[in-house]
C-alpha cells in the first residue's frame, strides 16, 4: 500500500452478497487474493473525507462534473497517533481516476487538519510535492472534515496481469459525530448490509473473460459514490439510493 501515484479505469457495479460468494470462486480462477491483505486478501479501510461548507465536492460529484476531485486522510485496518496513514487526492476526468498520496503519520495530520503547522517539513510525510498539492487543494475549496467512510473489502490482483484488480467492499458504514478514523469502522450503514460495492480497475479495458463473466453473472454497472451515498444519509441532502435488498 506504500505506492502513490495511481491512473486507471474504475468500473462499478452493486451485486448481492450471494453473488459477490460466487464471482470470487471463478476469479480464483485467472487471480490470486491481494498480498496486502490478510490469507484471502481482506482488510479493512477508514477513511476522513473533506467537504466545503457549501458541499461543493459533493454536489461536483453528484453532478458528474467533467473533472472532480476528493481529499481523504486514510488508514487500514488500525492505526495509533504514531502509526501511519495516507492523505490522498482522487480526481476524475472522462471516466479516468487519478490517485496521488502521501503517507504521514496520524498524529501530524491532525495537527495540519487543526491548522497548528505551518512548516510541512517538519512533518513525517513521505512525499512533500504531493502533500503540498493536497494542500493547495485544500486551501482553494476550504476543505473541512466532513465525515467517516468505513468497509471491509476483499480485493484480488490479476496472476498474468498485475494491473488487474477486482475488489468488493461490504458492511459500507459512515459516521459524523466522531471524527478520528483510529477510532475504529464504527458508524450507521448507508449500504444495505446484503449488498457489496464491486469494483474493476483496469489500465486499460477489461478482459473478455471477466466481461463475459460478470454478464453471466448478472452484474449490471451501477455509479456507487460512497462519499455521496454517506453524505446523503448523514445530511439529509437528497435521498440515500443503496438500501435495496
Amino acid at each position: 500500500m506504500s505506492k502513490e501515484i495511481f491512473s486507471r479505469y474504475e468500473l462499478k457495479y452493486l451485486i448481492p452478497f450471494s453473488t459477490y460468494e460466487r464471482i470470487t470462486e471463478e476469479l480464483l480462477k485467472r487471480m490470486c487474493y491481494d498480498s496486502y491483505g490478510d490469507t484471502e486478501g481482506k482488510y479493512t479501510i477508514i477513511s476522513l473525507y473533506f467537504d466545503s461548507e457549501d458541499k461543493r465536492i459533493y454536489f461536483e460529484t453528484r453532478n458528474k462534473a467533467p473533472f472532480r476531485q476528493k481529499l481523504r486522510l486514510r488508514i487500514y485496518n488500525s492505526a495509533t497517533l504514531e502509526d501511519f496513514a495516507f492523505f490522498e487526492v482522487k480526481k476524475k476526468y472522462k471516466k479516468r481516476v487519478s490517485k496521488r498520496r502521501t503517507s504521514i503519520r496520524l498524529g501530524d495530520a491532525y495537527d495540519y487538519i487543526n491548522g497548528s503547522v505551518s512548516d510541512f517539513s517538519k512533518l513525517g510525510i513521505s512525499n512533500l510535492q504531493i502533500f503540498r498539492e493536497l494542500d493547495a487543494f485544500k486551501q482553494i475549496y476550504r476543505l473541512q472534515p466532513e465525515n467517516i467512510v468505513s468497509y471491509d473489502r476483499q480485493a484480488f490482483v490479476g496472476v498474468d496481469d498485475p494491473d488487474l484488480r477486482v475488489t468488493f467492499d461490504y458492511n459500507l458504514r459512515c459516521r459524523k459525530e466522531d471524527l478520528r478514523i483510529e477510532n475504529g469502522p464504527q458508524g450507521s450503514f448507508f449500504v444495505n448490509p446484503k449488498l457489496v460495492v464491486m469494483e474493476v480497475k483496469v489500465d486499460h479495458s477489461v478482459p473478455f473473460w471477466l466481461s463475459r463473466l460478470l454478464s453471466e453473472s448478472h452484474c449490471p454497472q451501477k455509479s456507487v459514490s460512497k462519499f455521496c451515498t454517506s453524505t446523503e444519509l448523514l445530511t439529509n441532502i437528497g435521498e440515500a439510493n443503496m438500501k435495496e435488498a
